[in-house]
């Protein structure tokens, strides 16, 4: 512990952003860069408790007291090590993740917590910048090739730990790009895609073969997959949740990864032509779902130039602070307000959409009740009822639905391969392995939607189990490196 006073001495804060005004412009990141000793601040208020409860909050297991005091000691180069033996790719969590880890610093009982997540990216960048993190190809091969169906974070993770295992991996992506989720879910003004490529370089480099365009069962036969040893399914939870109410065919109602994709490729691409997009410029635009999807998409449709953004959520306006009934170290559901909700929207709670309203076939509104929840005689979950009189129709030329999803599309190479599913339609595993003896999954394709954070961690264990069914054992880490010393 570097300064047993840290956490008394100096107060949480955040690197500065750049003004809302300016920031909607384009599809920057948002942050601005930070002097090195204010981040040493920051990582000296750690307490390295006895028990740190950061680890039981982060899903990687991450070491957090020892990389945090390596940052205030400047041992920089000591930080990534630490951070790598549990993170594969510490750059995209430090952007991307709701740091859960935060949630239960033990700080975060009485005071601000620990600015966790931040120290995590600024390491990472450092590392980067000063050539620290660099291609580690096995030195020896073990003659087995595995097939990594998928190119998210799961994926990804799962292809460098059995690449580091010695196997050769060879990741299939449906898309045209690798990166999943990442690519083309994420927005650049939360994370520029060329932190994407400069890691898959990195992996590349490694010895691990992309396949891109590459959908197995649709484009490219499932028959494929009997050239390899084992196969790793991590393609996701792809199957969006719709809203099947009167009026959900007319044309300006669109799912919002839909939306997303064709934004971030547009992106990436410049489109010479409007006619491949559904755009928000112009448009008055509403965003069905509260969460981390539906918030892209208010961020999306301001820098697309929407005249409006409103958002629905149904479920009741959360609490500002933590609820009584899920106290520290829990994630508590509290009210969160993102960048995106800052650069302009309008925010609705316990709204129920009843019927998109059109002129023909195009919507030009929708119809609304507002919605309470009132105890259930029956026990179990409240009630919902709606509020007599409480209708209301909003003008809109574009609804997007970012309701979350239902699982892995069963369709094609799951139905080709025989899988059985658990009760919720994702693939069902013992020890991340399926019904089919070499055919292993993980991610939201595994456990249903969830965090990038436990998508990684799936990734990892997943590579582990299948190098113990390939050679009957691993040296690949668990949860947690046991083998580091600590600081």
């Amino acid at each position: 512990m570097g300064n047993p006073t840290g956490f008394m001495d100096d107060t949480r804060a955040l690197p500065p952003k750049r003004p809302a005004t300016e920031r909607i412009e384009d599809y920057n990141e948002l942050y601005l860069e930070w002097p090195e000793e204010k981040l040493q601040d920051q990582a000296s208020r750690c307490m390295d408790c006895g028990v740190p409860f950061c680890h039981i909050g982060c899903p990687l297991g991450n070491i957090i007291p020892d990389w945090n005091d390596l940052v205030y000691r400047g041992r920089w180069e000591e930080a990534i090590e630490r951070l790598q033996a549990t993170n594969n790719f510490p750059e995209f969590t430090g952007r991307l993740c709701p740091a859960p880890c935060e949630e239960a610093c033990v700080l975060g009982i009485n005071e601000p917590p620990v600015t966790i997540e931040e120290v995590e990216k600024t390491i990472v960048e450092h590392a980067f910048a000063k050539g620290l993190i660099k291609a580690q190809p096995p030195a020896i091969r073990t003659g087995k090739v595995v097939a990594v169906i998928g190119s998210g974070p799961a994926g990804l993770a799962c292809a460098q730990q059995l690449n580091r295992a010695g196997h050769t991996v060879t990741v299939f992506e449906r898309a045209d790009r690798i990166g999943g989720l990442l690519r083309y879910g994420i927005p650049d003004f939360k994370m520029e895609k060329h932190i994407i490529d400069r890691r898959l370089a990195i992996m590349e480099e490694e010895g691990i073969t992309f396949e891109t365009n590459a959908h197995i069962g649709v484009n490219r036969p499932t028959s494929e997959l009997e050239a390899f040893d084992a196969v790793a399914l991590c393609g996701g939870s792809a199957k969006p949740r719709d809203m099947p109410v009167a009026g959900r065919e007319l044309d300006g109602v669109h799912f919002a990864m839909d939306f997303l994709t064709q934004s971030n490729k547009w992106v990436a691409d410049g489109f010479p032509s409007t006619d491949e997009l559904t755009r928000a410029e112009g448009k008055n635009v509403i965003v069905i779902g509260g969460g981390d999807t539906g918030s892209d998409c208010i961020g999306t449709s301001n820098r697309q130039g929407a005249r409006s953004v409103t958002n629905f959520e149904l479920l009741p306006r959360p609490p500002d602070g933590r609820p009584g009934h899920q106290p520290w170290p829990y994630y508590a559901m509290k009210l969160r307000t993102s960048t995106s909700h800052e650069e302009g929207c309008d925010r609705n709670w316990s709204v129920l959409t009843k019927e998109f309203v059109g002129k023909d076939g195009k919507l030009t509104g929708l119809k609304t009740v507002q919605v309470q929840f009132v105890p259930n005689p029956d026990g179990g979950r409240p009630r919902m009822e709606e509020v007599p009189g409480s209708e209301q129709t909003w003008a809109c030329e574009l609804v997007l639905l970012a309701l979350g999803f239902l699982g892995p599309e069963t369709n094609t190479m799951i139905q080709d391969l025989g899988l059985e599913l658990d009760e919720r339609g994702n693939v069902k595993t013992t020890e991340y392995r399926s019904n089919v003896e070499n055919v292993f999954a993980a991610g939201d394709m595994r456990r249903g939607q969830s965090l990038i954070v436990w998508a990684i961690s799936e990734g990892r264990e997943c590579a582990r189990q299948l190098d113990i069914f390939l050679q009957g054992s691993s040296e690949l880490p668990t949860k947690g490196p046991e083998d580091l010393p600590r600081v």
